[in-house]
């Protein structure tokens, strides 16, 4: 019998690292061809503990410390790497992160790094929206990793669908809201975080036919009216008087200027709104190509706020 080649899983105890580790564990298929090692900061934590404890094999590794991600890269086949931006909100230091993890991947020889990316807005919109950060730093990783001439695929997750159930969509008062700074057609590429492990199924199994690709990760578009639309046909009696909001740009940055955030912070998710009204999430571009890759059922909308804790017990 063959050995079990390895897939090393960044972000192991998050959403997308999360969903990747529990779909090759979970396969039947790949657990029985694929070791999933789980990267994690901290190996001493419950999280890390309970990966292990699932079958996982757990390393520690620090994406700031480029030793450290050799190491935990060693014998591995197969690498899904994704950075979180939001953690620090530095737009350089996540470039590093990913250079760090690009350089130890090509240093021990990565077959398929699956490199978690987006679009280079400020070159989508030439520079009309030049504030993107979090997009456009993953890009840059994007690029160097080809410059490297590392065999990969770039996973391009669209629009977080719990961040819209965590309170864009809400009760005010007696009716159900959401609001955006945007137009009620624009279209949203909703994506469910759980649903990345068949994504990367998809793109492992594909490996050929998707090496130098961008796969891009959401099930649907729908339009900010269409979110409200499903949440009404979901739930008749409490969305009964639910509607879309379009907030106007002064009243969306002194409302998320009173979250705390610092103002570039607050420029950067306005210019992510507009991205997708004006220019598009993914610039336009269709989701079928993706699509035609994943075997198992993605998460619409619709299935998605009839399991979302938010809306819990809503009739």
């Amino acid at each position: 019998m063959a050995a079990k080649r390895i897939i090393t899983v960044f972000g192991a105890t998050g959403n997308q690292g999360g969903a990747v580790v529990k779909q090759f564990l979970s396969d039947p298929k790949l657990s029985s061809t694929w070791t999933v090692r789980g990267v994690t900061r901290d190996v001493s934590k419950d999280s890390a503990k309970s990966l292990a404890s699932q079958g996982a094999e757990v390393v520690a590794a620090d994406l700031n410390d480029k030793a450290s991600l050799v190491k935990a890269l060693a014998g591995s086949d197969t690498v899904f790497a994704v950075t979180n931006y939001w953690e620090k909100l530095d737009m350089k230091l996540e470039e590093q992160q990913g250079r760090n993890i690009a350089d130890a991947a090509k240093e021990v020889g990565v077959k398929h790094l699956i490199w978690s990316s987006l679009l280079d807005i400020n070159e989508l919109t030439g520079g009309k929206l030049s504030r993107v950060y979090h997009f456009d730093s993953k890009a840059h990783v994007e690029a160097y990793v080809r410059s490297l001439g590392i065999p990969a695929t770039f996973f391009m997750p669209g629009f977080y669908m719990p961040g819209i159930a965590s309170g864009m969509l809400s009760k005010r008062g007696d009716s159900w809201v959401f609001s955006l700074p945007i137009g009620p057609a624009s279209p949203i590429p909703l994506y469910d975080p759980a649903d990345t492990g068949k994504y990367i199924k998809a793109i492992v199994d594909n490996k050929e036919a998707l090496l130098g690709k961008r796969f891009l990760a959401a099930t649907e578009y729908v339009t900010a009216q269409g979110v409200v639309d499903e949440f009404k046909s979901a739930f008749p009696e409490a969305g009964r008087t639910a509607a879309y909001y379009e907030t106007p740009k002064d009243d969306f940055y002194a409302f998320m200027k009173g979250t705390g955030l610092p103002e570039f912070a607050v420029d950067e998710l306005y210019e992510n709104m507009v991205l997708m009204q004006d220019f598009g999430y993914y610039g336009g571009a269709s989701l079928n190509e993706s699509h035609a890759f994943v075997e198992e059922p993605l998460t619409t909308w619709a299935d998605f706020v009839k399991k979302a804790p938010a809306f819990e017990g809503l009739q």
